[in-house]
């Protein structure tokens, strides 16, 4: 890879010269097979699953998810394979989005080679809580895990099969978001709506669904490949689109094993923090770095609006990670440009 030219002719090696040569030509060399994956981390950002509805007699709804537990060969890096056991086959699983105060049923099937489940983060009876003796089905067979949707947040859900570690770190993980009621919080009303999918205070902000993930590909313990949703360098070689006109909303998670914290640090800007998402205010306010442990989550809000165009760089701020994928850029434009 060549870089900028110095005094006398030689080249600096560390220089950036486009997009893809940043941080100092510490990069992957060559493309993902998205198609061939069956999932493409850049739809993966906006593509929420929204199950289906049905009215109960008692007027609620009842939202039901098909996940289907599915054996598969992903590529994580160019030309890099990782075997993987996957929610719907994809790494992450299906971001499963509802509203706060539904019934919900997921109906799980085990079409993969070992036992396992599905651990919801949120608020249910033991019978639904996916562990030994509670939701842990065998393959070929099929479970219905049915509960309320409460709290309002940004959570998780996972397979709790042991060796956990091993489950986890196979991919069997994926975003679990309760949209808030505005009717059950009339005091930040407004704000609240802003996250109900589908509503016009919604339609303003741009919603991003990432997953902070690693991979360990000679299973030694220890990750080889970082990554946002999966893919390595994936929002480096295809950059966000971000419409400065409107704000940003980032649903974050950690699903990162063998290493204790992850992190998110945004260049050139400030965001807002809530942890867990599960209040209509911020935990932290005007901050560029946040650190998550695994299964830790929360929202992230900003705004470009007073930016010039450019291409924005995000990443961890765990050097390693981002020179082994985990970093990206947002492609800051006016609308329509």
């Amino acid at each position: 890879m060549a870089g900028h030219a110095m005094p006398g002719g030689a080249v600096d090696p560390y220089s950036a010269h486009d997009s893809g040569m940043a941080h100092g030509n510490m990069t992957m060399v060559g493309q993902v097979d998205h198609a061939r994956n069956g999932f493409d981390p850049t739809a993966m950002l906006t593509d929420w699953e929204t199950g289906q509805t049905e009215v109960l007699p008692d007027g609620r709804t009842l939202r039901t998810f098909e996940v289907d537990v599915i054996d598969v060969e992903i590529e994580i890096a160019p030309g890099v394979f990782f075997p993987a056991w996957t929610f719907n086959g994809r790494v992450p699983g299906p971001a499963l989005r509802a509203k706060e105060g539904e019934r919900l049923r997921i109906v799980f099937r085990n079409l993969g080679s070992h036992p396992h489940s599905m651990h919801f983060h949120g608020i249910h009876s033991a019978q639904m809580d996916g562990v030994q003796g509670a939701g842990l089905i065998d393959p070929g067979e099929e479970f219905v895990y049915e509960f309320d949707a409460k709290p309002f947040g940004c959570h998780l859900y996972h397979c709790h099969a042991l060796p956990l570690k091993r489950h986890m770190h196979k991919g069997m993980y994926g975003l679990f978001v309760v949209d808030p009621d505005p009717a059950r919080h009339p005091e930040f009303a407004a704000i609240a709506a802003s996250r109900v999918l589908g509503s016009p205070e919604n339609a303003e902000w741009q919603e991003l669904a990432m997953v902070m993930n690693g991979f360990d590909t000679n299973f030694d313990g220890e990750n080889e490949v970082y990554a946002v949703n999966t893919v390595g360098q994936a929002y480096m070689n295809a950059p966000i689109r971000i419409d400065k006109s409107r704000p940003v909303r980032i649903y974050l998670m950690n699903a990162t094993e063998f290493d204790p914290i992850n992190s998110f640090h945004l260049h050139g800007n400030f965001f807002d923090y809530y942890d867990t998402g599960s209040q209509l205010t911020p935990t932290l306010r005007t901050v560029d770095v946040i650190m998550q442990c695994q299964a830790q989550r929360g929202i992230l809000e900003f705004s470009f609006a007073d930016h010039e165009d450019g291409l924005y760089m995000f990443h961890a701020h765990q050097a390693e990670f981002t020179e082994l994928g985990w970093m990206g850029f947002f492609d800051v434009r006016e609308a329509g440009a």
